[in-house]
């Protein structure tokens, strides 16, 4: 698999130890046709320390931040890739009060995810739902000149094998969390 979606680093950490299994899209500021576009249902996650800042995350999760740092070494400049995510719903939200009903089931402080919402306003939020699976080893990766940047979508310049990555939630908890989701969206 080459395909990678960008996220903040401490998303990709939370979602890596089961803490959520949502994302909030909107689409990065360079994106090609301007919006948010799901590409494929399984993919890399890839980790990004752009953007991402402390505040920005509820309080019990700023020690995630800090260790999601840890993840990103800038001396050497590499990143590791250790999930791989498969879509199990894509959800458009454009009501702001449904987005405040996900509160519970993100890292994020509420701003984040409503300012996400009113960006570009016309276009819907996507509350990706997804199932997350381990590598059996992290994949270390140069951060290549091609990776940088707010784009939400890149091809990585190596195949990295999933063949053997395992579930971060046994099926019955992912079920759970899901349903949990479905209902205060519903």
């Amino acid at each position: 698999m080459k395909l990678a979606l960008k996220e903040w680093g401490v998303a990709v950490k939370a979602l890596e130890e089961g803490q959520q299994i949502i994302l909030l899209r909107k689409g990065g500021i360079h994106e090609e046709t301007k919006q948010f576009e799901l590409v494929d249902q399984r993919f890399l996650l890839y980790p990004t320390f752009e953007h991402q800042k402390v505040e920005l995350v509820k309080p019990q999760y700023e020690p995630d931040f800090f260790d999601s740092l840890n993840q990103w070494d800038s001396r050497n400049s590499t990143v590791q890739i250790r999930i791989v995510a498969e879509v199990v719903e894509d959800i458009e939200v454009f009501d702001e009060e449904k987005v405040r009903t996900l509160s519970p089931y993100h890292i994020w402080v509420d701003t984040v995810a409503e300012e996400r919402l009113n960006w570009k306003k016309t276009q819907p939020l996507h509350v990706l739902v997804l199932r997350i699976f381990k590598l059996k080893k992290p994949v270390t990766l140069p951060i290549e000149e091609a990776y940088l940047g707010c784009k939400s979508w890149h091809e990585l310049l190596q195949e990295i094998d999933t063949q053997e990555a395992k579930p971060v939630l046994s099926d019955e908890k992912f079920e759970a969390k899901r349903k949990k989701i479905q209902a205060v969206l519903s």
